[in-house]
């Protein structure tokens, strides 16, 4: 049976260099995606790569 999930979300205000907000908008921009999905992908991916030590 398909069941629609909807993740619970919170929202954040997060202060980042103007360059980096640049950056990211035109990867989000060239993947097509969203800025925010973008952001979030490479949060988890940072935390799951994240060395241990």
């Amino acid at each position: 049976m398909f069941k629609v999930e909807k993740p619970e979300m919170i929202n954040k205000t997060f202060r980042l260099p103007l360059k980096l907000v640049q950056e990211l908008q035109i990867v989000a921009q060239n993947k097509n995606v969203s800025l925010n999905n973008l952001v979030r992908q490479c949060c988890e991916y940072a935390l799951k790569h994240l060395d241990k030590n």
